[in-house]
């Protein structure tokens, strides 16, 4: 009996399902040489709004939950990642047009991602917060918080369509963000089945939304966002980036700058994307 090959749908992810874009649109994925892989949804300005919505209403819940908690879901991430290991090396050596060694070490380094910066998430207050000196019977303590709704250009380039994501949703989400993130334009297949597996972890639906399509065609709409907080521009460097950070300005979002390639894990990455919030308390004179 001939099985029937089924091709895979890779649509939008936003609020933890998997809708077409509004638009209808779609595009061609192909490889490096010019073969057809699959259709892409092309993510509309309506779509960008959505994912805010999504991100917006998870926001409060996700910053509520413990360090801890945060942390385990990261890890579950990578579990589930690593169960799929071979389909993602299959479609980034595709699309990329990598070895298949070079793909793996691709998945390898992306799955080691996810556990450390879920290793991060009870301990990066400790080591960015402060105990100030004051003068007076007070205790003065800065502590950071997530600032709330960011917006992502993930690295479009070829040799990191799926580390470069990971190691931009992975910093912002760990402090209790929510993301919109655009994926990579040209390889945006690992990111929807990335989706997936944050769609079977433990991940709640609207804390990572996924976007696919054309940075250019979305990116302004989600700098100019009134409920859009801060704008992640690593993999903008090919936009015209300033005119991102001035839209941006308007609504007084905090923005990271391009960074051409894969950004590297780093605390500085989870501590740019949180506000610092100090606390005073009177000392007990008993």
């Amino acid at each position: 009996m001939t099985h029937l090959t089924i091709p895979k749908t890779y649509k939008l992810y936003i609020g933890g399902k998997f809708p077409r874009t509004e638009s209808g649109r779609s595009y061609e994925v192909t490889t490096p040489k010019g073969k057809f892989l699959a259709n892409a949804a092309l993510a509309s300005r309506k779509d960008g709004r959505d994912a805010v919505v999504a991100a917006r209403a998870a926001q409060p819940g996700w910053a509520g939950a413990t360090a801890y908690n945060r942390g385990q879901v990261l890890y579950r991430i990578a579990e589930v990642l690593e169960g799929r290991r071979e389909q993602f090396v299959a479609e980034i050596a595709a699309s990329e047009g990598v070895s298949k060694s070079a793909a793996t070490a691709q998945v390898d380094a992306a799955i080691d991602s996810w556990v450390w910066f879920a290793g991060w998430a009870d301990k990066y207050v400790q080591v960015a917060g402060t105990g100030n000196p004051v003068a007076g019977p007070y205790f003065n303590l800065s502590v950071p918080e997530p600032t709330g709704v960011v917006a992502v250009v993930a690295p479009q380039g070829t040799g990191g369509s799926l580390l470069g994501l990971v190691n931009v949703v992975a910093p912002a989400i760990v402090s209790g963000n929510t993301v919109v993130v655009i994926a990579s334009e040209k390889h945006p297949l690992s990111a929807i089945s990335l989706a997936e597996v944050f769609a079977t972890s433990d991940l709640p639906g609207g804390v990572v939304n996924v976007l696919t399509g054309s940075p250019a065609e979305i990116a302004p709409w989600l700098a100019s966002h009134a409920d859009v907080n801060a704008l992640d521009l690593s993999g903008a460097d090919a936009l015209d980036w300033v005119d991102l950070e001035i839209a941006a300005a308007d609504t007084l979002k905090r923005v990271l700058h391009p960074e051409p390639g894969v950004p590297a894990r780093s605390l500085d990455r989870i501590v740019a994307l949180t506000e610092t919030k100090t606390v005073w308390h009177t000392k007990s004179l008993i």
